[in-house]
């Protein structure tokens, strides 16, 4: 037998078997790996305030945060993990060697609380799953900090992750849980009565307390837009390869893919490379086509950064290089609608007001053209909205940790709410002209244009992180021609 101590080992069928005289020499031999005294997490100084504005909502209540657990790919092969953005948002920890962590806000008193941090320990040399393990054995998926280092990186309080079970369960105080993250954790926290909309309140709370950003944060959306442009860079320059390989869509995807993993954690979302009518298809990746250089390529792209914020931009361009003349009237069109909408942003301005400003522009422009049949006021009514055929979803969303970040967030604070300095949001109208759409002239049937940006609400408009890249048509002409001729 082997002189193995676990209690449960995550193996391969195929794994080998194990001697005891290979168990005894994987036992020994090991110099310590100690991480630097000096790390920290990156924005390490705001976390604690972060914690302090989340207890403050919910006085002598547990808060329980988990990171989220491995999930299934194919047979024992795991999806990359990505912590939960609330988990990651509060603590600071963003790596892949998080997954079963839990964060817990144990209430002090009626005011207050202290963080804990659940982890998983290291795995140490004496027993075999530091070799065996293959989800979380350090042989296998690298190593992870111990009890002590991750209380340095995070100045947290941190206990063994196996010993979370025992404070949920029996006698406690209140407490509320993030749910839908971590299974064994439903399970334990659902074992009592519960009422599912104190955890939702907390989901809440969460995603409301994100929706102003911090100077680091804002930082950070700036580093992640400015990768993301040099990605969009790197795909104009590949775009002749693109065009002779039988799926070049797959071969945008794959050059921007390499400059977000190059440069940070990855992509923030899947890419979206549309070339032709699949630019009608508002959530097209799977990105199997072939490119025609007669028409537009729709690129939806973001670069998360390692501490997981993520820009969120699009550009439509000609595979020519020149825009033919109803594809410069449709870019225009989409232009414009984004000039005016970007115009109305600024702190006390309703939320909704940049995309109905948009939606006015589109309206009629295509009353214009012949293609709305209705007067524009009509079609922009409530009880109408004839123009959506043509564009189908809202103009923008919140941006941060997630790309659509802060979703449950109450109406009255966000959808319907007002503009604050500090919000970071997308303005992003879009014209998607079907190919079968009989009531549009065939010169535009099959055209999808998108133009997207990433806005910072200041004290008296908004600033366009996003202004390095061109947005009006001979400005990408001329983008495309110059990178296209280095």
């Amino acid at each position: 037998m082997t002189r193995d101590v676990t209690t449960h080992l995550h193996t391969g069928s195929h794994d080998l078997p194990v001697s005891e005289a290979l168990d005894s020499f994987m036992s020994t031999g090991w110099a310590p790996s100690p991480l630097s005294v000096d790390t920290r997490v990156p924005g390490h100084a705001g976390l604690s305030t972060r914690r302090g504005r989340l207890s403050t909502r919910f006085p002598g209540e547990r808060l329980v945060v988990p990171a989220g657990v491995l999930r299934v790919r194919s047979n024992d092969t795991d999806h990359r993990f990505r912590p939960h953005s609330a988990y990651a948002w509060l603590t600071g920890l963003t790596g892949e060697d998080q997954p079963g962590h839990v964060l817990v806000l144990e209430p002090t008193g009626p005011e207050g609380h202290e963080a804990v941090l659940y982890i998983r320990p290291r795995s140490p040399r004496h027993r075999s799953d530091f070799y065996r393990d293959r989800r979380y054995g350090e042989l296998w998926v690298g190593r992870r900090p111990d009890l002590d280092e991750t209380a340095m990186l995070t100045g947290v309080r941190c206990e063994r992750l196996d010993d979370l079970p025992k404070i949920l369960t029996g006698s406690r105080p209140p407490t509320r849980l993030v749910t839908g993250v971590d299974p064994r954790l439903d399970d334990l926290v659902a074992r009592e009565s519960r009422n599912p909309a104190t955890d939702a309140e907390l989901e809440t709370s969460l995603s409301e307390l994100r929706l102003v950003k911090e100077p680091w944060e804002i930082g950070q959306l700036q580093l992640a837009v400015h990768h993301t442009t040099v990605g969009f860079d790197d795909v104009v320059r590949a775009l002749p390869q693109a065009l002779r390989h039988p799926r070049g869509e797959r071969w945008i995807e794959g050059v921007f893919n390499l400059r977000a993993r190059a440069e940070g954690n990855g992509t923030g979302y899947d890419t979206i490379a549309a070339s032709g009518a699949h630019a009608c298809v508002l959530h097209w990746i799977r990105n199997d086509g072939a490119l025609d250089s007669s028409k537009l390529l729709l690129l939806d792209a973001g670069v998360e950064t390692d501490t997981l914020y993520t820009a969120d931009i699009t550009r439509t361009f000609p595979l020519s290089g020149r825009f033919s003349s109803a594809q410069r009237d449709v870019y225009e069109l989409v232009l414009a609608a984004q000039d005016a909408a970007i115009a109305v942003l600024r702190p006390g301005a309703r939320f909704r007001d940049f995309h109905q400003e948009a939606m006015r522009v589109i309206a009629e422009g295509l009353h214009e053209w012949g293609v709305l049949r209705v007067p524009p006021e009509r079609a922009l009514a409530e009880d109408s909205g004839l123009y959506r055929r043509y564009t189908l979803c809202s103009s923008g969303h919140m941006l941060g940790i997630d790309v659509h970040d802060c979703a449950q967030a109450r109406a009255e604070t966000y959808l319907d709410g007002v503009l604050e300095e500090g919000h970071v949001l997308t303005v992003e109208p879009g014209l998607y002209l079907q190919p079968d759409d009989e009531t549009l002239p065939l010169e535009l049937r099959g055209m999808g244009v998108r133009i997207e940006d990433d806005l910072l609400i200041t004290s008296d408009g908004a600033k366009l992180l996003s202004d390095a890249l061109p947005r009006n048509a001979t400005d990408v002409e001329e983008w495309m021609d110059r990178l296209l001729n280095e």
